[in-house]
């Protein structure tokens, strides 16, 4: 967390004017395209013109009541989908990815295929059905510092249509209490430090660039303890958190393996106290006690 990351727009056009419909997805001053499109519309967006080209496509739903995706690649996107992934009945969401150039060609389409199975499987986040990771195929030092760029990208899109397979929630070890508000102090927005105790529980988070982050070392309950209450979007975190091994048992607790950042206090502290509950009292200002809602009011008077 450096504080100088540069802002960036994404363009997103509902191709027939409804939010659960086709749309594209383009930054400025990239060649990239990205198609989104749900399985009900799939034949009329194998008719688009981007879908003959060469690149990658994303398929996404569920089995069993569990995520489930299939990453693939082709020289014509449209084909693939057609030949194999059309008879996979689980999948209710694609996203084809191209160039809008239509220059990416087969080795431009393996590499990317091959890096997206890498960083999904290492997040663990969404099952694959791919079997297999493919090889890396050999590329030129210049192909491939283009196709990591391109990734990149990729990997901010994605997410931003809030497809969560990618989405990276840990945040580096080197980070604590004390180097946050170390960098804090030298910022015109300091981090804020936050804790939460109970008798089975002790969390220290902080909240940095609109992130509240759980600190490595925090300890929760070994179990979700909220009766009832396991298949609330709360509860399916914990099991996630716990599925990934971002939370290790730990003798009659959890404790957080990595930092960990959540979007709300009220999603970290559910998970901290293993049952659901309302962040803005359970954390308290680090060294005043001061429950985050009335800590969160202050600041917005300042204001």
């Amino acid at each position: 967390m450096t504080g100088d990351a540069q802002g960036r727009s994404l363009e997103l056009f509902f191709i027939d004017g409804k939010p659960d419909g086709m749309l594209t997805a383009k930054f400025f001053n990239w060649t990239g395209h990205v198609l989104m499109t749900p399985r009900t519309q799939i034949s009329e967006a194998l008719k688009r013109e981007e879908s003959h080209y060469t690149g990658i496509y994303l398929l996404f739903g569920e089995r069993d009541g569990e995520p489930l995706a299939y990453i693939g690649e082709g020289v014509d996107v449209s084909k693939r989908i057609e030949i194999q992934a059309i008879h996979r009945d689980w999948w209710t969401q694609a996203i084809l990815i191209t160039s809008a150039a239509n220059n990416l060609n087969k080795a431009h389409g393996q590499y990317l295929e091959s890096r997206l199975i890498e960083e999904a499987r290492a997040l663990g986040r969404v099952a694959l059905e791919n079997a297999t990771t493919p090889p890396r195929p050999p590329l030129s030092e210049a192909d491939k510092a283009d196709m990591e760029a391109f990734l990149a990208n990729i990997l901010m899109v994605v997410p931003a249509l809030r497809i969560d397979c990618f989405l990276q929630n840990i945040r580096p070890r080197a980070m604590t209490a004390d180097t946050v508000i170390e960098a804090g102090n030298r910022q015109a927005e300091p981090a804020q430090v936050f804790e939460l105790r109970t008798k089975l529980t002790y969390a220290t988070a902080v909240l940095e660039e609109g992130e509240f982050i759980v600190l490595e070392g925090a300890k929760t309950p070994a179990s979700w303890v909220g009766k009832k209450t396991e298949n609330t979007t709360y509860g399916q975190l914990f099991a996630d958190l716990v599925k990934t091994g971002i939370l290790v048992k730990d003798g009659a607790h959890r404790v957080f393996k990595e930092n960990y950042a959540f979007r709300s206090p009220s999603a970290a502290a559910s998970v901290v106290t293993g049952r659901p509950t309302n962040g803005a009292f359970e954390w308290k200002v680090k060294d005043t006690g001061k429950p985050y809602r009335d800590w969160e009011a202050e600041k917005l008077d300042d204001e």
